[in-house]
């Protein structure tokens, strides 16, 4: 059963699967339309999903002389394309086939005179159909969508807090739509050896600059087929000997020997006396792990958690 939204909401993916898996992969075509606009940053930041106060947005797309953008509001049920000149059109979320959605959209940006030519073909799941090929019916429930964004800012804002205790290079807190997750990575600033790709249905070029550095990852996926859990997890690429073995908390987080990487399940968290206590104690413990076992300069990268309002004291140079 799903329940009204609230601080931390329950997940139960046997409800939400059905909506979840029509909005990943409506999040898809939205994410492929800035992916074919937007010159590409490192690690492919520039196609991402940024939660929103309505749902989810992909910001400004660049299109010749005008921008635009999409967001998906789970508040009002709808897709909206909005351009800077003024355009806009409304696409309702609801219930239906992928391929209707795929050009309903992009009939919409071409009314509003930036059309769009997207690669026809999701990323990252079992089995792809291609967009325009994907007639079969899906499910949408307003309500589980907003259950899911309602985690989702609360997973955002722990996150961000955790995000101000890094000086160095560190990605925004953002979703990838194609495994659907989301994710903050923090950058010792070394290079890393070769990625081996293979990641199902994601070119291994785009795996390769992915991780064209050492990182340690954390994020969180409200479940999939075969991990009908919502969970958060955490990594380091490359994976330091021991990493495995680290003492990590909170109590209920192990380490997954088949994915590589530490979890914490989502239920573990909301159902906490402290949930933002116990989610910053997984960030923070198993960076400690990744950082100190690979023996990045924690001197020069660590740093008090931000304040609102507060800037950083820098103290005299030379």
């Amino acid at each position: 059963m799903i329940d009204s939204p609230q601080a931390w909401p329950a997940l139960p993916y046997a409800d939400l699967r059905p909506t979840l898996e029509t909005l990943h992969l409506w999040t898809q075509i939205a994410g492929k339309v800035r992916l074919a606009r937007t010159p590409w940053i490192n690690h492919g930041w520039q196609v991402t999903l940024l939660p929103s106060v309505r749902g989810l947005r992909t910001g400004l797309i660049p299109h010749d002389r005008v921008a635009f953008d999409l967001e998906f509001d789970v508040l009002a049920g709808a897709l909206w394309v909005r351009v800077t000149d003024g355009g806009e059109r409304r696409i309702e979320l609801t219930g239906g086939r992928v391929a209707d959605f795929r050009s309903g959209l992009l009939e919409a940006l071409a009314a509003l005179g930036v059309p769009v030519s997207i690669n026809d073909l999701p990323n990252e799941v079992p089995d792809p159909v291609p967009f325009s090929q994907d007639f079969a019916e899906r499910a949408y429930d307003p309500q589980a969508a907003r259950v899911y964004w309602q985690a989702l800012l609360q997973v955002d804002r722990v996150f961000t807090r955790f995000r101000s205790r890094f000086i160095g290079k560190c990605s925004p807190t953002h979703l990838f739509w194609g495994s659907f997750d989301l994710a903050v990575t923090r950058f010792s600033g070394r290079p890393a050896p070769l990625h081996p790709g293979g990641v199902p249905h994601l070119p291994d070029r785009v795996t390769r600059e992915a991780y064209s550095h050492e990182v340690s990852s954390a994020g969180f996926w409200p479940g999939s087929p075969g991990a009908e859990e919502a969970a958060f997890y955490s990594y380091a690429y490359p994976t330091p000997a021991g990493f495995a073995e680290a003492e990590v908390e909170p109590s209920a987080a192990y380490f997954d020997p088949k994915l590589g990487e530490f979890l914490l399940p989502y239920d573990a968290v909301r159902r906490a006396p402290d949930p933002d206590a116990a989610l910053l104690g997984f960030l923070q413990s198993t960076y400690d792990a990744a950082a100190d076992l690979a023996g990045w300069d924690r001197a020069a990268l660590d740093i008090a958690e931000g304040l609102p309002g507060h800037p950083r004291d820098i103290p005299p140079r030379g």
